[in-house]
């Protein structure tokens, strides 16, 4: 794979539940990481003291963050009501060339800051809220259409 432009990393959000995702506007910068839990069963028979875990167990998750330039009221209104109502709408984290990570997320932080020299700037934190899945992308259309 070659490299990829970080801009083309996207955040996206199914508004109305039937699969028509909209990128969320000013983003500067995007991220995913994916966690798994361990179960340690390390006990006084463990060979040589030395940890030991119980494959294929412990809770995975997955956390989207992103960070942008308040340009859309709106984004920032959608975000804010999904946190202070608890929902969890299904996200798209969109990595081209790559994979598409989908799956229902709660929004779980939001920060608005702005200095007075400055733009406005937020930053949202999404958990996820059960399984996600890796996609492949659609292919690019051919040159010229």
């Amino acid at each position: 794979m070659a490299a990829q432009k970080g801009k083309d990393l996207l955040i996206k959000i199914d508004m109305t539940g039937g699969g028509s995702f909209t990128t969320f506007a000013g983003l500067r910068a995007s991220r995913i990481s994916f966690n798994s839990e361990t179960v340690d069963i390390t006990n006084m028979a463990s060979p040589g003291g030395w940890r030991e875990l119980l494959p294929e167990t412990g809770v995975r998750s997955a956390s989207i963050s992103g960070s942008g330039v308040f340009v859309d009221a709106s984004t920032v209104e959608r975000a804010q009501n999904y946190l202070f109502t608890g929902k969890a709408p299904v996200f798209e984290f969109y990595a081209p060339g790559f994979l598409i990570f989908r799956g229902p997320f709660m929004i779980t932080n939001l920060e608005i800051a702005g200095n007075f020299d400055g733009e406005v700037t937020y930053d949202v934190t999404m958990t996820s809220a059960g399984a996600v899945s890796a996609m492949a992308p659609p292919p690019p259309p051919p040159p010229g259409i």
